[in-house]
């Protein structure tokens, strides 16, 4: 139960003076819902502004505030803007520039005649001074002086700079006195404000020490958070599984496993035989062989006399393991059966019936197979596929369908940097398959600019003529007003036009149904390029096709290009890719292509992504780079987290965790940032 002291943090932003109806749909837009909400809103940059005595002080292009006398009021004709003509102290003249409806709020806040202070950029029209929509303007010299440093906030329509100020004003005096949960040896190494200062001072000036201990208390939040759901993990009573290797042993794979794969499948047959249940995370590369591993550990499981379950995160995805597992398995005996939202009447009854009866031992499926309608006779082991794609309570869903808490086998095809591992995975161990099978052929990757797009077309109409098949990947679905960016209807309709039936297009705004018809046509062969946008990055299995071409490639971070490039090379044909650069390359986008280029290595791939951009494509997120962290950015990640790992293992270990008195700090601490889950399963556990 959250503590009292933190109930004004939490109330409505609707409790803040002014905040009506018309006030609360733009801060809802931005997530502002409650007082927290609008406290830890913090600017994004901020104005830098200068005092002076007047224009012959000033510089073009400069913000500046200083006392204006007003002369003259000019309106244009039409709608032409309005202007304001008043003279600074040495008698040089500047037009205040308004338009639109701004015009009557100019009169009344500049009356001819008098002096007002004035802040905003100064630009030049012609040979006159200009200041157009000032920011600010008043009598109080002092309070006009205190604009020199002003934060800027993101913002939603219907909301303004001024206003937001005004909120955030009100929501740092609603701030409780809270109890101290940092070390105070790292208080004092670091000479970080104490919270409520250091909440106060990021919104006052530029603070370095105030943004990195409010980012500090975010990641060590995250890290106890994790820390007790391994601890509750811990002390759950699980089944030791021994597999006596009779199935294993039948399996004829037509490849020698890497040295990597007999190591991961070493760490999770110890793991699976402890009394705790396991939870590991398998990362691996695109083509590292994750699929081979999992099947052995689900065999492990039904050795032992248990069932397995393996959970995707799309249909499509859900099929592609069922035919690959059904494939490899061949030969030992073992039931497998797909489960999905699709299975209806008397097919979906016979599964049901053969998993809770036993005689089905490793289950297929999408989130389905976590259904209440759901049960099994004996679920010994989950494994979750693309685990990114998937919440903590989906996770704990399933394991709950067995009388004892299953073993627990999460994958990822996203190499993630070690130090981010910690963000994401902090609960779990890690297995690496940091090796590729051999015979593996490299994919020949070519960066063309965009410009030779006919040569393009043409080559891949010569690669279809061979009868094989391609993707052709956009950074959009349509393309915005504002911007000229390669958009996947307008590519499908060209290409369409070339190449008639035999393209298909998909991207995330489609019905599921329509993407999974177009995505089947094209795993059949019936289709032979695919049109897409990045829907396409995780998950898709089509080894006729071997030629990828991603328009615009500059726009989409080196783990994105990655996961889009192994989408090919995934048969023994050589496979070729294709990135279209625009002509406005930057410094960064030119070194991520070449990086491309050079290197397949995923893990490499993904420490260069950290330190290119800051992450922002990160377990295959977009460019807004999204993370469990909302005060906390990328770089703050990889130089904190570390830090914040070791200090709340400390505290858990060697300071006696929550009961200790910085330990109920901490529980205030988790509750503020809303990682209370993890005192509530370490209270159930």
């Amino acid at each position: 139960m959250r503590p009292d002291l933190l109930n004004p943090l939490f109330a409505e932003s609707s409790s803040l003076k002014g905040v009506g109806p018309g006030l609360a749909r733009p801060l809802e837009k931005l997530g502002l819902t409650r007082v927290k909400d609008i406290a830890y809103h913090l600017p994004d940059r901020w104005v830098l502004r200068r005092a002076v005595a007047n224009l012959d002080e000033a510089g073009v292009g400069e913000q500046i505030v200083l006392p204006l006398t007003v002369r003259d009021y000019r309106q244009s004709a039409g709608r032409g803007p309005f202007r304001v003509m008043a003279e600074d102290a040495v008698g040089n003249y500047v037009a205040l520039t308004y338009f639109g409806r701004a015009a009557y709020t100019a009169k009344k806040q500049l009356p001819v005649g008098e002096q007002r202070w004035v802040a905003g950029r100064l630009d030049q029209f012609g040979q006159t001074w200009q200041i157009v929509h000032p920011d600010h303007v008043s009598e109080d010299s002092a309070a006009m002086l205190g604009q020199l440093n002003e934060p800027v906030y993101p913002l939603s329509e219907g909301l303004t700079q001024g206003r937001l100020q005004a909120l955030t004003a009100q929501s740092l005096a609603h701030l409780p006195n809270l109890p101290e949960w940092i070390e105070p040896g790292l208080l004092e190494r670091t000479g970080w404000p104490a919270w409520h200062e250091a909440l106060a001072a990021a919104h006052k000036a530029e603070s370095e020490l105030a943004k990195d201990r409010l980012a500090y208390d975010e990641l060590l939040a995250n890290s106890l958070a994790l820390m007790l759901v391994r601890e509750s993990n811990r002390a759950k009573k699980g089944t030791p599984l021994h597999g006596d290797g009779r199935l294993r042993d039948k399996l004829k794979l037509p490849f020698e496993l890497t040295g990597a794969q007999k190591r991961s499948i070493a760490e999770i047959e110890s793991d699976m035989a402890q009394g705790a249940p396991m939870l590991r995370l398998l990362q691996g590369d695109v083509g590292s062989g994750k699929t081979a591993v999992a099947l052995n550990a689900m065999l492990i499981a039904v050795e032992a006399g248990g069932q397995s379950a393996l959970l995707a995160p799309t249909e499509i995805l859900a099929r592609q393991h069922a035919e690959t597992l059904t494939r490899m398995a061949a030969g030992t005996g073992i039931t497998i059966a797909l489960l999905t939202g699709r299975d209806k009447g008397k097919a979906r009854e016979s599964i049901l019936m053969g998993l809770l009866d036993g005689s089905i031992d490793i289950c297929v499926g999408t989130h389905a197979i976590f259904q209440d309608a759901v049960a099994y006779r004996n679920l010994a082991l989950v494994v979750i596929d693309e685990q990114h794609r998937f919440g903590v309570g989906q996770r704990l869903m399933l394991t709950q369908k067995a009388r004892r808490t299953p073993h627990c086998l999460a994958m990822t095809a996203t190499p993630i940097p070690r130090t981010l591992t910690l963000a994401q995975y902090g609960e779990m161990d890690v297995s690496r398959l940091d090796e590729m099978p051999p015979g593996r052929q490299a994919i020949d990757t070519r960066v063309i600019s965009t410009e030779r797009i006919a040569d393009v077309v043409e080559g891949v109409a010569r690669h279809i003529a061979k009868g094989a098949q391609a993707y052709w990947v956009c950074p959009m679905v349509r393309e915005l007003e504002t911007e000229d960016i390669a958009a996947a209807e307008a590519r499908y309709a060209a290409l369409k036009e070339r190449f008639g039936e035999t393209v298909v297009m998909v991207h995330g705004q489609l019905r599921p149904e329509a993407k999974d018809a177009a995505m089947e046509r094209f795993a059949r062969g019936e289709a032979q390029l695919l049109v897409a946008t990045t829907v396409i990055e995780v998950g898709v299995d089509v080894p006729n096709a071997t030629l990828m071409v991603i328009e615009q490639a500059e726009r989409f971070g080196l783990a994105q290009l990655h996961q889009l490039r192994g989408r090919v090379g995934r048969g023994s044909q050589q496979s070729t890719c294709l990135l279209l650069r625009g002509e406005a390359l930057s410094e960064t986008g030119r070194e991520r292509l070449a990086l491309m280029r050079e290197t397949q290595d995923g893990f490499r791939l993904a420490e260069e992504d950290l330190r290119l951009r800051g992450g922002g494509e990160l377990l295959g997120t977009r460019q807004s780079g999204d993370t469990p962290f909302k005060v906390a950015d990328f770089e703050q990640i990889a130089r904190l987290l570390p830090l914040a790992h070791d200090d709340a293992r400390l505290l858990m270990e060697r300071d006696g965790g929550l009961a200790s008195p910085r330990g109920e700090a901490a529980r205030v601490l988790l509750y503020l940032f809303e990682r209370d889950w993890g005192v509530q399963l370490l209270r159930g556990g």
